[in-house]
């Protein structure tokens, strides 16, 4: 009787532990998926939003090693690029020495209420004295002037007033709203005080963003989710909800496989125990 009854116990075991493992092994699992996402796209193809054009320039696979001897993971990676145009400004301080056409100007604003600024050009006046052989290498200062000391050819000094003896500077004169190049860039005189000029243009900053599987990414005011379908596709979603909902019942599915092989392997354990038991001698 003792051995029929653990045949039962063990034929009952063995049948729902066999169950189990059989829902476990025919049990699909869920995967994340989108009916309509917002953009599915792979390395190549490029997408708009608000008027802004992205471009996705990869979409990968990679490894990464685990340290101190753990296994190699694998996770997927896109890449987003695009580019978007900014405002540059700079500042002409009046009297401030700048670079314009590659060469060095003194800015000069006028006026209590000015709308022009001039640049007017910095004369190299040692050069100058350097290259008169019959002018000495410096001027001198007489009654608050300033000249240049220019000799004959019988060596007689006469005193030759600066503005005389210097070339007149150039001057270029820019009012608001002027276009003008400025450092490799069409900029326009946006603004101009008694203390300074302010030229403004447009410039391009490049940027880029990468995703893996689950990371957001705002474009606009709308925040995006990233999943990868496949090895070669990115999907971005903006429905945030529905995506963890999914990882949500994920969970609760491998909370329930993980049940499943528990009770199965319990059960093994318990038939084999009462296999094991029944073959035990008696004492009586």
């Amino acid at each position: 009787m003792q051995r029929r009854a653990v045949a039962v116990y063990v034929a009952v075991f063995l049948v729902v532990g066999g169950a189990a493992g059989t829902l476990v092994a025919t049990a699909d699992t869920p995967e994340v998926s989108f009916e309509d996402p917002d953009f599915e796209r792979s390395a190549g193809e490029t997408f708009e939003h608000a008027g802004q054009t992205y471009s996705v320039t990869e979409v990968t696979e990679k490894t990464e090693s685990g340290g101190h001897g753990g296994g190699a993971s694998h996770f997927m990676l896109g890449t987003i690029k695009w580019n978007v145009t900014a405002e540059a400004s700079a500042s002409w301080s009046n009297g401030s020495t700048v670079t314009y056409d590659g060469e060095e100007w003194t800015v000069v604003i006028e006026g209590e209420d000015p709308s022009e600024v001039t640049l007017r050009e910095q004369i190299d006046k040692t050069a100058i004295l350097q290259n008169d052989s019959s002018a000495d290498n410096e001027t001198v200062t007489s009654d608050g002037e300033e000249y240049v000391v220019v000799r004959d050819e019988n060596g007689d000094k006469t005193l030759v007033p600066s503005d005389e003896y210097f070339p007149a500077p150039e001057e270029r004169t820019f009012a608001e709203g002027d276009s003008l190049e400025y450092d490799g860039n069409d900029a326009t005189i946006d603004d101009v005080t008694t203390s300074e000029a302010v030229l403004v243009w447009e410039t391009t900053e490049n940027r880029e963003v990468e995703l893996k599987q689950g990371d957001t990414v705002t474009f606009g005011e709308t925040t995006y989710v990233a999943h990868f379908p496949d090895k070669e596709t990115l999907v971005l979603s903006s429905d945030q909800e529905a995506y963890q909902a999914q990882l949500d019942q994920i969970d609760t599915f491998q909370e329930y496989v993980t049940g499943l092989r528990r009770i199965a392997a319990i059960l093994t354990m318990g038939a084999l125990t009462l296999i094991g038991l029944a073959f035990v001698p008696s004492r009586y």
